[in-house]
């Protein structure tokens, strides 16, 4: 009996093969799935048909892709060579069926479920915002490895191919239809009868443009080749990103040979599947997935938001509710910080919706509030005050008294303890920080902060919020600079001794670029603000008993505050920074990298000893999502893991020999040896 795929044929001798796969909330072509769709490719062969659409069951969507958590189990390239073999063989059973095959589309299409798509003589999507199809394997390491890399070069040409699997973006039915990524796109009211009718008129498949059969030569494929490498390089590294590297040479060498295609096709992917970056990345896809679940702990779906605050934080978490759907009341006793809040909302809501009418329905969802009518209404009421704990302390004992029992009470401050808040309160349990990071509607982490006395049912209700709004939860105890401040914190600093060292800055943030961050820790803190910097370490300093480098002071108190004042320690015009080469005689000390990173591993020891996160999984969580930290890595203590506890241990301690007691290790270092 079959437990993912079901067969019907219809009055029309046409076949309606469902795919509901039993054991997952999503599709996925996992072992046994492929195994079952093997067994009814048997029986279609022997049924006369006069075609077959593959559909699925799921409300959510067509399929998402491979089963992603048995790549993590394949340690040898010849294991997963294997099995893209054998999909290879089954896709193109599929692909030569004695009839014409249709994939209807809706929800998400990616990966693994857009080849087998692919492997479909027609392909008919749903014309909805919720339909997306992607190769999204580049961001676990890999490129498309069930014949994805040749069968999208044949349907939408080699181009318009290698920029989808480049770039791992999705893309909506228009724009699938437009390149021939899909045949038709109907409404869903329509896409059944749309199917049917297709395949009763069986039109041929298009036939090759003239730029599809220059690129199928060798000499003009080399030239572009050699450009996309170029182009590709420009962002990020070989050894840190391979997959992109091979998949263009994979295409280089053999882009005009369809069977040379699939053998490089499966022999690369599976060397890059077992290699270290596609496993540590694929990690880091399994922290994002738990730190997802953590939002299914409650099933808390507020409506009715109010924030409090018209700052740039505060405004900016208002305008992201809104974009979310939620209906957002923002309060501030400014109409200047109100209107500027909603002039930066609709500028968001024009970038992020394009349409007219959806702008208008984001912005009909904030409304100004100055007097404060929207807090009996609301479900989560968000603290967004600037830093005064007396002025918070007052606003949450005046709240208590207006809420509902039910309004989840939350802050956004970045310093000020939990409990410290919470003293006025009647009842303290029911407050939770909400910490975003400035850009709201960039960073994807939040941070759900509590400490020994706070209620698990608003930890948990404040995961599923942050869910709500299409950001990842990251639970953390209340303590000073919480985990992703704190880690970041002594990483910055660092790089500011350096520069009073007498580093060039931009070397210094080359060094981290080097390793791998997105960023250099210098042009961060200018984007931060060397202000907030200042402010944060100031307070944090006392207590983790670290030196704050007058340097800082001093660029602050000359109103060099970073890219919002034009000048930090970089220039910037119009926005952007203005690149200054370092001097021609400056050297880069030996141990530049070293110095930056054992600053924010030591941290990261020490965050994990005491507590601050559940374990060393959701603290490379937390700082891959909120940090950017090399994601290629696996996270912090990933990354002590890979190079061992006892060399990392030594690096550590020979750094302390030569710069000092900021890198002392921590205590915790003796847990993980015993680990």
């Amino acid at each position: 009996m079959n437990r993912h795929w079901r067969l019907e044929t219809d009055s029309e001798r046409i076949g309606w093969l469902h795919f509901d796969h039993q054991a997952q909330p999503v599709n996925i072509l996992s072992q046994d799935a492929l195994e079952e769709l093997a067994a009814v490719l048997d029986r279609l062969d022997k049924l006369s048909l006069g075609g077959l659409i593959i559909l699925s069951d799921k409300a959510n969507g067509f399929i998402a892709g491979a089963d992603v958590k048995a790549f993590r189990e394949i340690t040898r390239p010849a294991e997963a060579e294997s099995h893209i073999r054998m999909v290879h063989r089954l896709f193109q059973r599929i692909e030569t069926l004695p009839f014409p095959t249709l994939a209807m589309i809706h929800g998400y299409c990616l990966g693994g479920g857009l080849e087998l798509a692919l492997a479909c003589t027609y392909r008919i999507a749903e014309d909805s915002e919720r339909t997306r199809l992607a190769f999204p394997e580049v961001r676990l390491g890999l490129f498309p490895g069930y014949g994805g890399s040749v069968r999208s070069i044949q349907r939408v040409g080699h181009l318009a191919a290698m920029q989808l699997m480049l770039s791992g973006r999705s893309i909506n039915p228009r724009s699938a239809l437009k390149i021939g990524l899909v045949d038709q796109i109907a409404p869903d009211r329509q896409l059944r009868a749309a199917c049917t009718t297709l395949l009763a008129k069986a039109p041929p498949p298009s036939q090759n443009r003239l730029l599809q059969r220059l690129l199928d030569q060798a000499p003009v494929r080399h030239l572009l080749a050699h450009m996309l490498k170029r182009q590709t390089a420009k962002k990020v590294r070989i050894d840190h990103y391979p997959a992109l590297f091979a998949l263009i040479e994979h295409w280089r060498r053999q882009g005009g040979n369809q069977s040379g295609m699939y053998d490089s096709e499966a022999r690369r992917v599976s060397q890059l599947l077992t290699g270290e970056t596609a496993q540590n990345l694929i990690r880091v896809f399994f922290l994002q997935e738990r730190l997802k679940s953590l939002g299914h702990l409650s099933d808390f779906k507020p409506n009715q938001i109010h924030v409090i605050g018209g700052g740039i934080m505060g405004g900016d978490i208002a305008a992201w509710c809104a974009l979310n759907g939620l209906r957002v009341s923002l309060q501030d006793r400014k109409a200047e910080y109100l209107s500027n809040a909603m002039h930066r909302a609709h500028q968001l809501f024009v970038y992020k919706l394009k349409s007219k009418r959806l702008i208008q329905a984001a912005m009909d969802r904030l409304m100004p509030d100055p007097k404060g009518y929207g807090i009996k209404h609301a479900e989560v009421v968000i603290e967004a005050i600037y830093e005064d704990v007396h002025a918070k302390q007052a606003l949450f004992r005046a709240l208590e008294r207006r809420v509902s029992p039910e309004t989840l009470l939350a802050t956004n401050t970045s310093s000020i303890p939990l409990e410290t808040l919470g003293e006025p309160l009647a009842e303290p349990q029911r407050l939770i920080g909400l910490h975003f990071f400035n850009p709201v509607a960039k960073m994807q982490l939040v941070e759900v902060v509590h400490n020994k006395g706070t209620d698990p049912l608003a930890i948990h209700q404040g995961a599923a919020f942050v869910r709500r709004i299409d950001r990842l939860p990251l639970p953390v105890k209340s303590s000073p600079g919480f985990l992703v401040n704190r880690i970041l914190m002594p990483y910055l600093l660092e790089a500011v001794e350096l520069i009073e060292e007498g580093v060039p800055a931009s070397l210094i943030d080359r060094a981290a670029k080097d390793f791998g961050m997105p960023m250099g820790p210098v042009e961060l803190a200018d984007k931060v603000g060397l202000d907030i910097c200042l402010a944060v370490a100031e307070k944090l300093a006392p207590v983790y008993h670290t030196q704050v480098p007058d340097k800082l002071r001093e660029l602050v108190g000359q109103n060099r505050l970073g890219l919002k004042s034009g000048r930090g320690f970089y220039h910037y015009a119009h926005g952007k920074k203005t690149d200054v080469p370092p001097p021609a005689r400056s050297s880069q000390p030996s141990d530049l990298t070293e110095r930056l990173i054992f600053r924010l591993l030591n941290e990261a020891v020490a965050c994990l000893r005491e507590g601050v996160v559940e374990n060393a999984d959701l603290l490379d969580a937390g700082i891959v999502f909120g940090t950017g930290f090399a994601p290629f890595r696996g996270g912090p203590m990933r990354y002590i893991e890979s190079g061992g506890w006892d060399a990392r241990r030594r690096q550590l301690d020979t750094l302390e020999q030569r710069h000092g007691d900021q890198f002392r290790p921590d205590a915790g270092w003796a847990n993980l040896r015993r680990a």
